[in-house]
């Protein structure tokens, strides 16, 4: 297969060419456990359940605590590509290969909200028909889980400080939503004009600042790293495919002029009642741990020094995004985690190992308020036509 080079990764042909310095092989000692980290971890599953737990009271379903509104359920496939580098040869993609997928596009609150208040996105994907050894939680299923947000670091440094935004959102949950369209409006704005100087702010998007473009000319990052094998990386999905390339940029006007609730899952069901879609899966190997860190949420690696190379590509067909049963089977009937997966894929740092009950009583929640059974899909059979 050959392996297209595209202005925004490197190609695995250069790959070794590129890196500053050669990937780090993971230690356990490279991880760092704080004395809190426990109790803020049992914190957080807390205010997630509250949050949960209000919505409940308020629309009469349980959401999940965090990405609470889906736009889309996208049924795809991912081809592994041959050839690889043996850094970057490692677990799922040790080998070429076509797996199933299914996709979840989401924002990031846990209240269902109003699309013209515009905060970040994510990007659920499972992985079906994975073998391997399994990470703890997950042995028998066949999954392989990678969660995505649209910016590159994940904002907060530490758990601590996670659970401080998560209170701010918990404290705002179901609560005044016109002043939530207005203030999205006004710090839309304030975003635009940081973002003019070079400059922007985590803060002001996950508050309502976020650019409303379309989500599906978004890149999207673990922004937390991850086990690749025996190193350590980040991943991203980037689109690559005309159409997609298109979006970039592209504002939700036309789909808010009609007084919909909901523009992103519109322009969603729109583009892919016409068009289909390509993604490249990347890599980013950790090269160094002072700028590449492990346990810092907030720092961007650098590409410089190792740049985002293209292990994998992404196709999606045309499709109903979003009709009755997929919201069943998806939407309402999965759960989504960076712990559903392989071994060699383990979520790395604090700020992952927090997430992890958080996420599990999350679903069980969800699934016991909704009377909903939450199945892992074992085969493309077990996915929406």
């Amino acid at each position: 297969m050959t392996l297209t080079a595209h202005p925004e990764a490197a190609s695995a042909a250069d790959t070794l060419a590129r890196w500053s310095q050669e990937p780090l092989e993971f230690r356990p000692e490279m991880e760092r456990i704080d004395d809190d980290e426990a109790d803020v971890a049992i914190a957080i599953g807390r205010t997630m359940r509250g949050i949960a737990e209000t919505v409940l009271h308020d629309q009469g379903q349980a959401e999940r605590g965090v990405h609470a509104k889906s736009h889309g359920i996208v049924i795809g496939e991912l081809r592994v590509h041959e050839g690889l580098p043996p850094a970057l040869a490692q677990g799922l993609f040790a080998k070429a290969a076509t797996y199933s997928v299914v996709m979840r596009l989401s924002t990031i609150p846990g209240d269902v909200l109003d699309d013209r208040v515009s905060v970040p996105r994510g990007l659920a994907i499972k992985v079906v028909g994975v073998p391997g050894e399994r990470l703890p939680g997950s042995e028998g299923d066949v999954t392989q889980d990678f969660l995505m947000v649209d910016a590159p670091t994940f904002g907060q440094a530490t758990p601590r400080e996670f659970l401080q935004g998560l209170k701010g959102l918990a404290a705002t949950t179901d609560k005044v939503p016109a002043l939530k369209r207005g203030l999205s409006t006004f710090l839309r704005g304030a975003e635009k004009t940081l973002e003019a100087v070079g400059l922007e702010s985590a803060l002001l998007k996950t508050l309502g600042g976020h650019p409303n473009t379309h989500i599906l000319g978004e890149t999207f990052y673990t922004q937390l790293p991850l086990l690749y094998g025996r190193h350590i990386a980040k991943l991203s999905l980037a689109p690559v495919s005309d159409h997609l390339l298109a979006l970039k940029g592209v504002t939700l006007d036309a789909f808010e002029a009609n007084g919909s609730p909901n523009p992103l899952r519109d322009a969603v069901i729109d583009h892919f009642q016409h068009h289909g879609g390509q993604w490249e899966l990347r890599a980013q190997l950790c090269t160094n741990l002072q700028g590449m860190p492990i346990e810092d949420g907030s720092v961007t690696w650098s590409e410089s020094e190792s740049p985002y190379v293209t292990v994998a590509t992404l196709d999606a067909g045309l499709q109903d995004v979003w009709s009755n049963g997929r919201v069943a089977q998806v939407d309402l009937g999965m759960s989504f985690s960076p712990w559903h997966g392989l071994a060699a894929h383990r979520p790395l740092g604090a700020l992952n190992r927090v997430r992890k009950p958080a996420y599990e009583m999350s679903a069980k929640y969800r699934a016991q308020a909704n009377g909903q059974v939450i199945r892992e899909p074992r085969s493309r059979d077990d996915l929406p036509a």
